[in-house]
């Protein structure tokens, strides 16, 4: 990274910038290396890492322009690992949708994950890390889509900016709209409030969710039906919670799986159609944005047709009242 730098057999020293302020040392350092928690510890306990020249504890904030000097073998290592990569090992584009205040609002295709795993080398986030190598604060998701959901994502750019995301996200502040196509003709009238407990079973690798389950966990979402064509219907989902594959557990256990769903009992297909088409952020959420701005981030899947689905209803249920089944 451009502000690390070897001083002959000195540690070299990092200094820390205002995308990355406010960072405990310990998460500061886990970054920037990319070594385990337990060997960031280790450094840090054994005063291989000085902060500002002193010797510092692993939970202490970083301020931006402080120095923070690690061990040149380990310097030497970061800097082999961020070379930049060759065209061979180039990823596709990332469709960004904006780009202000430190957030980057992204197009999540369908069969990319959100994280990188067990499996998974691809990844959203690792094609921004690549796309973004010279970054001093890798771009990171605040929350997640599953890997079979399109839609809008949400980047952060510093660490302010993701500390912000993730509480409004924890604290269900976040608008967050879906789009899908359902098996069947969905109820008119609506909204409809659906609500659960949802809980995961099953073996290793088949785990499904299962809706009002004892001792799971609740899931709340509001549905409304835009379109009916034919034997399946276009619905727009808010929801309140964000459980695992809560929107297709949830339509599915009430006779509406969503089309291409096969795990939750519709004809298998091409595509699961599911899109996170609107993120919406709470007023004055982010530092430096004018007072009252409100941000939202909208992209519309192909298979909409062209339908109304920006109209909003004359009113969403609010109130929680008993779970209704259709």
């Amino acid at each position: 990274m451009n502000d690390l730098h070897t001083h002959g057999s000195q540690p070299n020293q990092i200094t820390v910038t205002s995308a990355e302020a406010g960072q405990k040392l310990f998460q500061f350092l886990t970054r920037r290396t990319g070594l385990p928690g337990g060997a960031v510890m280790r450094l840090v306990r054994t005063g291989q890492v000085r902060v500002d020249g002193k010797r510092a504890k692993p939970y202490m904030r970083l301020a931006e322009g402080a120095l923070v000097r690690i061990p040149p073998k380990l310097a030497a290592e970061i800097a082999s690992r961020t070379a930049p990569a060759s065209s061979e090992e180039s990823h596709e584009p990332v469709h960004v949708l904006a780009e202000e205040y430190d957030i980057l609002a992204v197009m999540k295709p369908e069969g990319l994950p959100t994280h990188g795993g067990t499996g998974h080398f691809d990844s959203l986030a690792s094609r921004l890390v690549a796309a973004r190598s010279g970054a001093s604060f890798a771009p990171t998701p605040a929350h997640r889509l599953d890997k079979d959901t399109s839609g809008v994502l949400l980047m952060a750019l510093s660490y302010a900016a993701l500390t912000a995301l993730q509480r409004a996200f924890q604290e269900h502040r976040v608008d967050k709209r879906y789009l899908a196509w359902v098996v069947g003709r969905f109820p008119e009238g609506g909204p409809y409030r659906l609500e659960d407990m949802v809980e995961k079973s099953g073996p290793s690798g088949r785990e499904r969710m299962h809706a009002n389950a004892v001792g799971g966990k609740r899931a709340l979402s509001d549905v409304r039906l835009i379109e009916h064509r034919g034997d399946a219907s276009l619905v727009e989902i808010r929801i309140h919670t964000g459980r695992t594959h809560q929107i297709r557990v949830q339509l599915a256990s009430r006779g509406h799986p969503i089309c291409g769903d096969a795990k939750y009992g519709a004809s298998a297909g091409a595509s699961l159609f599911l899109h996170a088409w609107r993120v919406a952020l709470p007023a004055e959420l982010l530092p430096g944005a004018p007072v009252g701005y409100r941000p939202a981030y909208d992209c519309l899947p192909d298979w909409t047709n062209g339908f109304a689905v920006t109209e909003e209803p004359d009113e969403w249920p609010e109130r929680m009242p008993v779970s209704w089944t259709f």
